[in-house]
């Protein structure tokens, strides 16, 4: 990788922090996982934590984990450590608010990893709306959020801009904004190459007019949390100063970043938080939060009109979930569940994908087996070992003995895998096509990252 002159004269403006910065670009990335308690899932032994993610851990090296089945169950998310910070904040809001219910909205979430962190940490009926404008990041969004199951994440596609109609409507907002990428060169050559002083200001633009919809649909006294993954002031203090003198906000210090290691802002009497690489086992990372003016509960929301599948349908989707959802069927036959105070906040929204009208068939889906709120005697199970497992995950046709025919749940090391439907002979494979796992080359054995 060729770092850009101009790039490294900039950094050489930032100061003494950053002197080694170019040098540290050049080498290799950490390895670090999150690992999904929800779900039940322990790190293996001797893996050393990350400081400020409890569930956050490095690894000695760089696994294959395509071939790890506990990756696809959602048991660890593979993460950069320095993104695990979001895991820090939510952990402090959720404690400041006294651990009650929170509407959260997530935007510029693809491709999920620091949405799956913040769902870890919300309390009981909390709702976390994922936001994301791209298309093509959009799919990733959904996977990951679905892998790692929580039910309460709900996924949207569209501009930022259109949540300031939400007036008030959330008590967090976190927007991990687009940017020029300065923090991510060492793990993406496409960052480097395509750098350039216009681009830096292009995004600082685009950053402006996201932080300013999203400002409106924080509630009074909320928590705003701003982070991107570069190193310029221009779209990091200089985008906070403009917040807090435009709309009154105040800064707000997470203890849990205060670290020797985590280097503060540049220039800012805001509580500003940069990781920077060489410094610590991370990747580049600035982060702000921020106190909206004033004092008010989120605003109060119309009920949406309830819009129910067919009696039949409805009655088998329900029977397998924990929780209370509105249910609807889109053109497709696709069947959705979605809590219920989300088709308030963002009526165009979906929710989870649970099922597939096909003919009398009522099919349960992989985001449902994915899924914590999964009922465990919902249906039928089948342990699988390793090899089996992957063929799965492949999605070809597999065999099992002994189970009953029809939908069954596959399960590797005793948890949800997914569904096949068992003809008797050989069982349909129900996993979804765009994530089956293309490569045959697999170890003899698994990976070891969580147990």
């Amino acid at each position: 990788m060729k770092l850009k002159p101009e790039f490294v004269a900039s950094l050489a403006e930032l100061g003494e922090a950053y002197a080694d910065l170019p040098a540290a670009l050049e080498g290799e990335p950490e390895v670090s996982v999150r690992v999904n308690a929800a779900k039940g899932a322990r790190p293996v032994e001797g893996l050393e934590p990350v400081a400020w993610c409890p569930g956050g851990f490095y690894l000695p090296a760089r696994v294959p984990f395509t071939f790890d089945p506990a990756l696809h169950q959602g048991l660890y998310y593979v993460q950069d450590a320095s993104s695990m910070a979001l895991a820090a904040v939510a952990a402090q809001v959720t404690a400041a608010e006294s651990c009650r219910p929170l509407r959260w909205l997530d935007a510029c979430a693809a491709p999920g990893g620091k949405t799956t962190a913040i769902a870890s940490a919300l309390p009981p009926g909390s709702l976390l709306v994922a936001n994301e404008f791209d298309p093509r990041r959009y799919g990733s969004l959904l996977e990951n959020t679905a892998k790692w199951g929580d039910p309460r994440v709900v996924c949207v596609r569209g501009d930022a801009a259109r949540f300031s109609r939400a007036t008030g409507a959330f008590d967090v907002v976190s927007a991990d904004v687009p940017c020029s990428g300065e923090g991510m060169m060492r793990k993406d050559a496409e960052a480097a190459a395509q750098w350039s002083p216009a681009l830096v200001v292009d995004c600082a633009r685009t950053q402006w007019r996201i932080v300013e919809a999203l400002w409106h649909a924080l509630r009074p006294g909320g928590t705003f949390i701003y982070s991107t993954c570069t190193f310029n002031r221009l779209e990091n203090e200089e985008i906070v100063a403009r917040l807090v003198e435009e709309s009154g906000a105040t800064g707000v210090e997470v203890p849990a970043l205060e670290l020797p290691e985590v280097v503060r802002g540049i220039e800012s009497p805001v509580p500003c938080y940069r990781f920077v690489p060489g410094r610590l086992r991370g990747e580049g990372l600035f982060l702000c939060v921020l106190r909206k003016p004033g004092d008010a509960p989120a605003a109060s929301l119309r009920t949406p009109r309830e819009e129910k599948p067919l009696r039949n349908i409805a009655a088998a989707v329900e029977s397998w979930l924990e929780g209370d959802y509105r249910l609807h069927t889109a053109p497709d036959g696709t069947v959705y569940a979605m809590p219920r105070e989300a088709a308030a906040l963002v009526p165009d929204a979906q929710g989870l994908p649970v099922a597939m009208v096909k003919g009398r068939d009522v099919i349960p889906t992989q985001a449902v087996a994915m899924s914590t709120a999964l009922r465990p005697d919902a249906f039928p199970a089948a342990d699988v070992d390793y090899a089996t497992a992957l063929t799965y995950l492949r999605r070809e046709a597999i065999t099992l003995d002994g189970a009953p025919r029809g939908i069954v749940l596959l399960r590797y090391a005793g948890r949800p895998l997914g569904f096949v439907k068992n003809l008797g002979n050989r069982a349909n494979n129900l996993y979804p096509q765009p994530w089956r796992i293309m490569s045959t080359h697999a170890p003899a054995t698994p990976p070891q990252v969580v147990e």
